[in-house]
């Protein structure tokens, strides 16, 4: 910015230079008629009175000590932000990762954009430096936090970087932005796929050394088995053959079951564990996604989801979703706060009252489905205007009702 205004102030030199000269010119003939001056070679010149008496020059006469920097870079010339993003773009199309990279960085010390950061994680996944590339997409979200390129370039990196727990948590917030985005769903079935063949392959590895006894007793089994079957009289050799590879791939397939059935228990209880872990670890979400990964994390046990809202200081909301939270999720949120109301009141009606703060709560509201909508008018007459209410909140839920929509 410094050098565009430098330039300018050249260009203006330059103008009021070129008028001056003009000027000059014009008055040339007079100056000629106000005297002469004789040469030492009796030739005869133009004497311009005013230069000699004030000593000013014409600068048109002057050599420009700026002219070859002026006409030679023009205002589009110079370098910003934009310029060297769609350089950056340029390099990436032609394979030079690393050009794009430098272009892409220049970018974002002019002016750091999320659409930069992005780019440039792009480019250090096709260089396949993973780390940087998930680097790049934090600071991405954390100047855009619904750009839903970040989350899908960082689950890449994520996975690749064995973090499949996360990378899946990234696509799936991804999916959530975009539903019908056909990329970020397959990439997500991906993710999801691997992790759960993780847990699996986890859960077995626990379970291999407990399930290494009952096969030794199985197999005893099944030749205590083919030793007391008995041939039936007249039967010949082939048959009781049959007989015997029957009865043992029927055992065979029973032990399968069992061992799948033993597989899916323990996936389940580790399921479980990792869930009470984290419930002891709840803390703050800083955004609206890290709020919204770890709802739908506890997703099925509403005490989780009631600690995790708690966490979160009323008057915060505002400042954490900003213009990310979704009709679905307040509705959620709305729903968690009537079932700790009767509780602890006071921290419900705040947490209903910050609630509008939140941008674009107006139009959440307005649209909510018509099963929504009939469900929060429920809420607010059975629970939050019920006559178990304290006093002193009716007045403060009765001026609420018109922010929720809910008047009678």
């Amino acid at each position: 910015m410094d050098f565009q205004g430098f330039l300018n102030d050249l260009q203006d030199w330059e103008l009021s230079r070129k008028d001056k000269a003009r000027t000059m010119k014009s008055q040339a003939p007079q100056k000629e008629k106000l005297g002469v001056e004789k040469t030492s070679r009796g030739e005869t010149s133009s004497f311009d009175f005013t230069k000699s008496t004030s000593g000013q020059y014409d600068l048109s006469r002057n050599k420009d000590p700026f002219g070859n920097v002026h006409s030679g870079l023009t205002t589009e010339d110079v370098p910003n932000a934009a310029s060297e993003k769609e350089l950056g773009n340029e390099y990436f199309k032609q394979k030079k990762f690393k050009e794009a990279i430098d272009c892409y960085s220049r970018s974002i010390a002019f002016s750091p954009t999320a659409v930069a950061y992005a780019n440039k994680a792009m480019a250090f996944i096709k260089l396949r430096r993973f780390q940087q590339a998930e680097d790049d997409c934090k600071e991405a979200l954390n100047l855009d936090d619904r750009y839903i390129k970040a989350y899908s370039r960082r689950a890449t990196a994520r996975k690749e970087l064995g973090k499949l727990k996360e990378a899946m948590e990234d696509a799936e917030f991804a999916l959530l932005l975009e539903p019908e985005n056909q990329e970020v769903k397959k990439q997500y079935a991906d993710i999801k796929s691997l992790y759960e063949n993780e847990i699996l392959l986890k859960a077995s590895g626990a379970l291999r050394s407990s399930l290494q006894g009952t096969q030794k007793v199985g197999k005893s089994e099944a030749n205590i088995d083919r030793a007391t079957i008995h041939p039936l009289p007249n039967t010949t050799e082939k048959s009781r053959a049959a007989d015997v590879q029957d009865h043992t791939e029927r055992h065979s397939r029973i032990k399968k079951q069992e061992m799948k059935a033993s597989v899916q228990h323990l996936a389940s209880r580790v399921a479980s564990r990792v869930m009470a872990e984290a419930a002891k670890n709840i803390t703050p979400p800083n955004s609206a996604y890290q709020f919204e990964v770890s709802w739908r994390g506890f997703s099925g046990d509403p005490a989780l989801q009631t600690r995790l809202l708690k966490a979160i200081s009323p008057q915060d909301l505002p400042k954490i979703f900003k213009n990310a939270l979704s009709s679905a999720l307040l509705m959620d949120i709305i729903k968690c706060v009537a079932s700790f109301f009767t509780e602890d009141t006071a921290l419900a009606v705040r947490y209903l009252e910050h609630l509008t703060k939140v941008s674009r709560f107006e139009m959440l509201i307005l649209c909510l489905t018509s099963t929504d909508k009939h469900d929060l008018r429920k809420i607010w007459e059975e629970v939050f205007c019920s006559e178990a209410t304290p006093m002193e909140y009716a007045e403060i839920l009765d001026n609420l009702r018109s922010k929720y929509c809910v008047e009678d």
